[in-house]
């Protein structure tokens, strides 16, 4: 994490939400100049182990910086460590969803074919009450991997790889990723996206494309959402309560071209997945 304060990330309740299935908790925190590593040292447990590093903001190629900083935290891991549980800071996992992820840690531990587990995600978007259903979002993702240094952080972080570029070998379990990371103040939201295109693109692409907008368009940016009938981890009812803008979605209003409605169709209604896989399922 860098700058979890300017750029609004729910990285204590990140943290926090999976402390419950962690023996330690390897936290890489990025120079940062708003009070980031004194809010991390803030948490009040003897399991986190703060590692401090130095963004390289030179590696734009991809966002190949995120998955530098991450394998810095996943190589700080003791070798003794079966499963290593990597979580971003606008992740934040359901409470009820705990007693499944130890018990699937528990059952492939000793499984060698099994590289790493798949969760199922929730992205939301806009507000706390909207989540993300078209095929532009990823369903599923790999977060928890086997302590294996063949094992490393692929692209921009998103998932992993290992050996000469080869997918992992994953079992899907019944647990789910809450993704908060498209929910801020517009103001907040807008600041934030042009630092995250700066981890891509030079200067002059955020200036021609980023423009000098001061705040973010939600709606103007979605193809299409879906009502979210569940209920949050208990670490973000706080957060949510305090939320402090104002986003209305059309159910109606549909943005998605003929071919991606197709698509959509053949998914929702006869289960085809047409969805990127950074994963072989076992």
């Amino acid at each position: 994490m860098r700058n979890a304060i300017k750029y609004d990330y729910p990285v204590v309740a990140s943290i926090r939400s999976i402390l419950p299935v962690c023996d330690e908790m390897i936290v890489a925190v990025g120079n940062s100049d708003d009070g980031t590593l004194e809010l991390i040292q803030s948490i009040d447990t003897s399991k986190i182990k703060i590692i401090e590093t130095v963004w390289d903001e030179s590696l734009r190629e991809g966002g190949k910086v995120l998955a530098v900083e991450t394998n810095k935290a996943f190589h700080a891991v003791p070798a003794d460590a079966d499963w290593c549980f990597y979580i971003q800071a606008d992740e934040v996992v359901h409470e009820n969803d705990l007693a499944a992820i130890k018990a699937a840690m528990l059952q492939y531990k000793d499984d060698k074919k099994v590289d790493g587990l798949l969760l199922h995600w929730k992205h939301f978007y806009g507000s706390y009450n909207y989540v993300g259903n078209s095929l532009s979002w990823y369903d599923k993702e790999i977060r928890i991997i086997r302590n294996d240094r063949n094992i490393y952080s692929y692209r921009d972080a998103q998932g992993f790889r290992k050996g000469d570029n080869q997918k992992l070998n994953v079992k899907l379990i019944d647990a789910t990723i809450y993704h908060y990371g498209w929910v801020k103040l517009p103001k907040d939201m807008q600041r934030k996206q042009t630092k995250f295109h700066s981890l891509w693109h030079d200067n002059a692409w955020i200036e021609r494309v980023m423009g000098n907008k001061e705040e973010f368009d939600y709606l103007e940016n979605i193809d299409t959402l879906l009502p979210f009938t569940g209920t949050h981890p208990k670490l973000m009812q706080e957060r949510i309560a305090k939320m402090n803008w104002d986003f209305n979605y059309d159910l109606s209003r549909n943005k998605l071209s003929f071919k991606r409605k197709l698509k959509q169709f053949a998914k929702d209604k006869l289960g085809l997945d047409f969805s990127y896989k950074n994963y072989k399922l076992v």
